[in-house]
């Protein structure tokens, strides 16, 4: 519980103090919203027990009608100012409302600090001769977290949808990321760009790290690399967890829309890329991410600019586009779990149900999301992590 003198609370590594208005980290001021102040400052007087939303919008906006939004915005301001994005301290409580637990006061600072700080950034090379970043934080099952298609091992911590859910895997196994050819801190400019050194880069990785045995997570194009992966090395991949993946890329299927909506985003890409007041970023963005706040799409933009070139993104894309992993589906042996947002815009969700349907024994998840990876603030958030929690631990 908050250790509570006169109008001072005490928790975590955090003061927060109710007559000055004022959140401390030690003696580091924080900022915060007057409206986002009320609410944390409900949190802390009702700690330990369930809040619903609407009695937390009368005790903070009392006689005004506001929406869920409004509410959501001040959690997520909340949870931004506690570096709370893996939702240890305010926890989202399906369909009920939120419950705040925190650390009491003095306690480890450490499970709210960034992780970053924990990783040991080590370098390997391809067979090509690529040099490759690698990083690990965390104990347990070894989880290799495949690229998407821009990455960079330091920034990502930075992009709140990436780092919340970096905390939460680190939390419960070593995790293990690498930043591909291309991109952030392995070299930049590579004469191959192909979906066979996307598995020589992963290749080189692993047996960087002398792993036997570990489980892969493939979000978008990292679930084919996974998979053409778990079938070369079945007696080293334990689990496979694909989140927003396909078998086949926009080249290979017989849909015209999606093939249309891969040109269109090579035309945003070359006009937009790690510029944050560009309409085509925006636009790019929002196929991914339609729910991103425009804080969040500014994180985007900036790891977009610092992970690599815009050249190389579209050398990625077309690399992605003529992937076709369809054959190895029935070959994949390890126990998978897929997960897939129902309403994604950048990967159809048809492409879930294939891999679904080609993998023997494969469990299958839905996300209520329109995002291509669910985000903390949203109602899929709880469904995604938890079903990778249960697949993990069983």
């Amino acid at each position: 519980m908050p250790a509570v003198s006169s109008d001072v609370v005490r928790f975590d590594v955090y003061t927060l103090d109710l007559q000055r208005c004022s959140l401390r980290r030690g003696e580091e001021q924080i900022e915060l919203r007057p409206k986002a102040f009320d609410v944390l400052r409900y949190f802390v007087e009702n700690s330990g027990r369930v809040i619903g939303k609407e009695e937390l919008i009368k005790a903070v906006w009392p006689g005004v009608f506001v929406t869920d939004d409004a509410l959501v915005q001040c959690v997520r301001d909340v949870r931004h100012a506690l570096s709370d994005e893996a939702r240890r301290i305010i926890e989202t409580v399906p369909r009920r409302g939120y419950l705040f637990t925190p650390e009491p006061a003095g306690g480890s600072p450490s499970s709210h600090a960034p992780m970053r700080s924990a990783e040991k950034i080590e370098f390997c090379r391809t067979k090509d001769g690529v040099k490759l970043a690698m990083a690990a934080t965390g104990q347990g099952l070894p989880l290799v977290r495949l690229p998407t298609w821009f990455n960079h091992l330091e920034y990502d911590w930075h992009v709140q949808f990436r780092s919340a859910l970096y905390r939460f895997l680190a939390d419960r196994c070593r995790l293990i990321r690498y930043d591909a050819r291309g991109n952030g801190l392995s070299d930049k400019y590579v004469p191959e760009i192909s979906f066979a050194t996307f598995e020589h880069d992963l290749e080189a990785v692993v047996d960087a790290l002398r792993l036997q045995r570990y489980a892969l997570l493939g979000i978008s194009q990292g679930a084919p690399i996974a998979i053409a992966h778990a079938v070369r090395y079945p007696e080293r991949v334990s689990k496979l967890v694909l989140n927003g993946g396909f078998a086949l890329g926009s080249n290979k299927r017989s849909s015209t829309r999606d093939q249309e909506t891969a040109q269109a985003q090579l035309t945003l890409m070359r006009h937009g890329w790690g510029d944050e007041h560009s309409a085509y970023l925006r636009t790019f963005s929002m196929l991914y991410f339609p729910s991103a706040s425009a804080e969040e799409l500014k994180a985007a933009a900036e790891l977009q600019r610092m992970a690599m070139t815009g050249e190389t993104a579209v050398r990625l894309r077309l690399a992605c586009a003529d992937i076709d992993v369809a054959d190895l589906l029935p070959k994949v042996s390890a126990p998978t779990l897929i997960l897939h947002s129902r309403h994604d815009n950048a990967v159809p969700f048809e492409e879930g149900r294939r891999l679904a349907s080609g993998i023997a024994n494969a469990r299958f998840v839905a996300l209520e999301s329109e995002n291509h990876v669910p985000m903390p603030d949203e109602p899929a958030w709880p469904t995604f992590i938890g079903e990778i929690e249960a697949f993990l631990r069983d």
